[in-house]
């Protein structure tokens, strides 16, 4: 496995987007009286976006810094992630 400079941590950051986005969907889903409020489940969606956007800067750094990827390769593999997760 490659990394490792951040213990691996960086996939906490995708299992809460993860969770976030269960909830977003509980909440489309389900008959409860209480449903979040639209806006409420904006910031959701904005928070799994950052979360992710987090994990894939962090998954970048980890591999840069650990020595699997070059500094160019840091900066193209970054970008193109990063270009991937605004579609």
């Amino acid at each position: 496995m490659s990394g490792g400079y951040f213990k691996y941590e960086q996939f906490k950051l995708h299992q809460i987007a993860d969770d976030i986005e269960q909830l977003i969907i509980e909440n489309d889903e389900t008959d409860f009286d209480y449903k979040f409020k639209p806006e409420t489940l904006y910031e959701f969606e904005t928070a799994v976006n950052l979360l992710r956007r987090a994990y894939i800067y962090v998954q970048r750094i980890d591999y840069f810094v650990s020595s699997d990827d070059s500094e160019a390769t840091f900066l193209r593999r970054l970008n193109e992630q990063l270009k991937d997760q605004d579609v």
